[in-house]
């Protein structure tokens, strides 16, 4: 019977201990006091990435800054991407002229299906393709659609986890396009 109650006793320890390191090592920084440390949510700077675009080019997310920018993880074989690329596409439209830019992160598929997907879709902004999904893991883009919402200075101001309307986008955008909040 002792070894029994052992070995639950290490078991419990074991969980105990893991489950700390699992706290520990997930945990947010802290964004007090105006520090805006990095991490994939509201308040604090997008995390930065580098991918190759659809077009062949690669793009660096630092390099956009001083413009609002929309980052969209999306995939083709996602309903509900599918039912939000028109209304994104229609944003990405109507707000160029005030500095946005859309960036469709693709999350791990081959180029002719991105290109297949933006072709019916006729998207006209950049789409960075995350092979790997390093880029998802960075944003812990873990459902799709997700949809983030940086304002200039890079701090992401809202992060929308499902598909999107043309209505919450535009309320999501009077936060980072010039003359909003």
């Amino acid at each position: 019977m002792t070894y029994d109650k052992r070995f639950w006793q290490a078991i419990m320890a074991l969980t105990l201990v893991l489950g700390g390191v699992w706290i520990w090592a997930f945990r947010v920084p802290d964004s007090s006091a105006g520090d805006h440390s990095v991490a994939p949510q509201k308040g604090f700077l997008a995390p930065d990435f580098v991918l190759s675009t659809l077009d062949g080019g690669r793009m660096r997310l630092s390099d956009l800054r001083g413009r609002p920018v929309l980052v969209n993880f999306w995939a083709s074989w996602c309903g509900p991407c599918r039912a939000e690329m028109p209304h994104i596409q229609a944003a990405h439209e109507a707000h160029t002229g005030e500095g946005l830019i859309v960036v469709g992160v693709n999350q791990m598929e081959s180029q002719a299906t991105v290109a297949q997907f933006v072709n019916e879709f006729g998207l006209t902004f950049p789409v960075p393709l995350d092979r790997d999904g390093d880029v998802s893991d960075d944003y812990r883009a873990r459902a799709l659609p997700t949809s983030f919402f940086v304002d200039a200075d890079g701090v992401i101001r809202d992060v929308v986890i499902g598909p999107m309307t043309s209505g919450l986008i535009e309320s999501k955008l009077e936060a980072i396009l010039p003359g909003g909040e």
